[in-house]
């Protein structure tokens, strides 16, 4: 997986202050997108152990909520490896922060593992998913963390419970 970018403070793409991974690759090809160099698999730089030391390191001060994963599209199933490689990590050796990520795939279909082989094994690693393409006729600038008005704000671990979509309500307005 090659990766657009790391950013060791991000404070819009989730809550509170957050180191953020921007992958490499995406299909989506959303109408106006904010980073479509991103679209490219092969842009950018290689991501490999080098990248998760420094994100981990990054994320180890105690005013750094957590990691946000975006894109390109981190649930391509060409990055999925790398992705929930890298979740595992911070699970296992950071597990107070929160994972968030922007996916324009769909919790539905990830929960059913229909995108790539750990679709769903990855959603289990994260605390929010930010689901669904951005989409134009869409587009409400009012919105928190999010760019249109069909994407969610999905609370990942009680929706798995619920077998269905819980939104993280605290987040949406």
């Amino acid at each position: 997986m090659n990766y657009a970018d790391i950013k060791k403070v991000d404070v819009a793409n989730g809550p509170g202050v957050r180191v953020s991974l921007f992958v490499s690759g995406c299909t989506h090809r959303c109408e106006v997108c904010f980073n479509p160099e991103t679209w490219d698999f092969s842009y950018g730089s290689p991501f490999g152990e080098a990248e998760a030391e420094k994100i981990l390191t990054l994320l180890s001060p105690d005013h750094i909520r957590g990691l946000s994963l975006l894109g390109g599209e981190p649930f391509e199933p060409d990055n999925q490896s790398a992705v929930l490689e890298l979740v595992e990590r911070v699970r296992r050796e950071l597990p107070q922060k929160t994972i968030w990520c922007y996916s324009g795939y769909c919790f539905e279909e990830l929960a059913a593992g229909k995108i790539g082989a750990h679709s769903r094994e990855l959603l289990e690693g994260l605390d929010v998913l930010v689901d669904g393409p951005f989409v134009l006729a869409k587009k409400d600038l009012g919105l928190r963390f999010r760019g249109s008005s069909n994407q969610r704000i999905i609370d990942v671990p009680a929706s798995l419970a619920a077998g269905e979509v819980r939104l993280a309500e605290e987040y949406m307005q």
